[in-house]
């Protein structure tokens, strides 16, 4: 099977771009759905005093970040949701790869934090702070589409991002003609 006839695990090829990119607008909403239900939880959690509102919640992320990384993108229901929503807008085209690396990050802070919740038995507040996190994270990729996780993939990983959200891999941060800057 060849380049042009396979289908990536993340993403998919659309003509005029060289790697496989996913909607942007599918993304932040499914950012906005999960960042919805886990505020909801953690306001809950801290309300009752316990981590028991967020453990469902933890569960549903997990599994839902496993089925992007592992499974692939269309396994995620928050993105099937997401694709939903936005299937009449004009799709904006960005980098499947930097979304994976920011979705391996996502999997990591939950995992951490599940652990935290049910394994380690940890104060509820560092279970909160580590809740809080992730849903920045969220928060800031539905609202604003800053991918906190693309900029880290830009800086660390093995070959820079191509087609970030907004522009923001060609974006000139340094005022001189011709430089291009990743976040």
């Amino acid at each position: 099977m060849d380049a042009a006839t396979e289908v990536p695990r993340i993403g998919g090829f659309v003509p005029g771009y060289q790697v496989p990119v996913i909607n942007e607008r599918a993304v932040r909403v499914a950012a906005g759905i999960l960042f919805l239900a886990g505020g909801t939880a953690l306001v809950l959690a801290v309300v009752e005093q316990s981590v028991r509102p967020l453990q469902p919640f933890g569960m549903f992320f997990v599994i839902d970040m496993f089925a992007r990384v592992l499974a692939g993108d269309r396994w995620s229901p928050t993105l099937a949701l997401g694709r939903l929503i936005v299937r009449r807008q004009r799709p904006e085209w960005v980098g499947a790869a930097q979304k994976e690396y920011a979705w391996w990050l996502g999997l990591g802070l939950a995992l951490t934090s599940c652990l935290t919740m049910g394994l380690f038995a940890v104060p509820l507040w560092v279970t909160l702070v580590l809740c809080g996190s992730c849903l920045t994270l969220l928060f800031l990729e539905a609202a604003f589409g800053i991918c906190v996780g693309c900029a880290l993939q830009a800086r660390f990983g093995r070959r820079p991002p191509m087609y970030c959200p907004g522009g923001s891999c060609e974006v000139d941060r340094s005022g001189s003609p011709g430089s291009s800057a990743p976040l």
